[in-house]
This record gives structure tokens, C-alpha cells and sequence, in this order.
């Protein structure tokens, strides 16, 4: 099996990002299952605005979305701005939403069978906002979600504390991503072995 993690922090690399770090926290755990994975900072490259698959003239959205369906699990990973995902993160749903009007030869949507998953990070209250916007997204397009698929970060109200600074990982953090690994991998390999029916 094969995790796809595509990170939504505004800053390209090799800037430090706390969605990265619980990025690569939550791929650790999908390698504890046998999950082999990879993490695309979506803001390394120049992705288009637009619902198309490819929008041409050097987009680079065709490339990622070749690794997207390659994957059996997608972890979208994104920091809280202004109470909302990361304009990154808008952006990828847009793109993944092409996704609706792509399908197999029985119908189904080309992501039909794949698992989603949510972290999010921030310094303010909203990660259940965040990750119900994500969510929906994902499930709109074909992606099917396990029981607890978002794990989560927020800092105190009005500091400046990054998940990244922090001294260890919290403890409810880390059962959590515990949790969410264990739960995207069982529902993954469940669907590999009994895709949903054609409609």
C-alpha cells in the first residue's frame, strides 16, 4: 500500500512548517502499518488555479495527481488561516475536484476506493471547521474516510507557540495520529480487496 501526503503550508521550501512536521509525524505511523509513503509541499510547485486536470503551460498539478492515484491513502495536511484552510489547500480541492467527472470503465470515480485523511495545525481555534471543509471535499470527489481521519494541532488563543517548537509531541496529539494511521490503513485495505460496485 502507498500513502500520498500533500502538504498545503504557504511557504515553499526549505522554509520550516508545522503542517510538514505533522505530515511527517503521520507518515511515520502509516510505515508502522507497512505503508509506504511520500510528501509533496504543494507550494514547491506551480500549481494552477482551476478545476482541470491539466491546465497546460507548465502546471504542475498533472504530476501530483499521477502520484494522487497511485496512492491507496491521501493525507492532506494544512495550517489554519482566518478560521479556514490554507489558500493551498482550497486550491488542491479545486483541482481534485476534476476528479468528479473522471471515471473508470464501470463508472466509478478514478479516486473511488481511496482513503482521505485531514491534519491541521494553528495558532487559533478551528481544526474541527478545517477538517469538516477537507472532509467534505475529499468525499465529494470519491474519497472514503475512516473513523477519527484528522489529527490535530492548536496552539493557545492570541500566542505564537508553532507546533513545530514545541519540546515533545503532546500526548493527545500523538494517540491521535496514532489512531488516524491505524484506522486509514485498515478501511484502505479493506477497499483493495472489495472495491465498492459499480453504479
Amino acid at each position: 500500500m502507498r500513502a500520498l501526503a500533500l502538504v498545503c503550508t504557504l511557504n515553499a521550501s526549505p522554509a520550516r512548517s508545522s503542517s510538514q512536521h505533522l505530515a511527517e509525524q503521520v507518515m511515520a505511523e502509516f510505515e508502522g502499518h507497512g505503508v509506504r509513503g511520500e510528501i509533496v509541499r504543494v507550494a514547491d510547485h506551480d500549481v494552477r488555479p482551476g478545476i482541470g486536470v491539466d491546465l497546460g503551460d507548465g502546471d504542475a498539478w498533472p504530476a501530483i495527481r499521477e502520484k494522487v492515484l497511485a496512492a491507496d491513502i491521501l493525507l492532506i495536511a494544512t495550517p489554519i488561516w482566518l478560521g479556514h484552510p490554507s489558500s493551498v489547500c482550497q486550491r488542491v480541492l479545486e483541482r481534485l475536484n476534476a476528479e468528479s467527472s473522471e471515471t473508470d470503465d464501470e463508472g466509478r470515480p478514478l479516486v473511488n476506493g481511496k482513503v482521505g485523511a485531514v491534519a491541521v495545525v494553528g495558532n487559533e481555534d478551528g481544526a474541527h471547521k478545517v477538517s469538516a471543509d477537507v472532509f467534505q471535499g475529499l468525499n465529494d470527489v470519491g474519497f472514503s474516510l475512516a473513523g477519527q481521519a484528522v489529527t490535530y494541532w492548536v496552539g493557545e488563543a492570541m500566542q505564537g507557540t508553532d507546533y513545530q517548537d514545541l519540546d515533545e509531541t503532546p500526548e493527545a496529539v500523538a494517540s491521535t495520529t496514532k489512531a488516524l494511521a491505524a484506522n486509514a490503513v485498515h478501511l484502505a485495505r479493506l477497499l483493495a480487496d472489495t472495491p465498492y460496485p459499480a453504479p
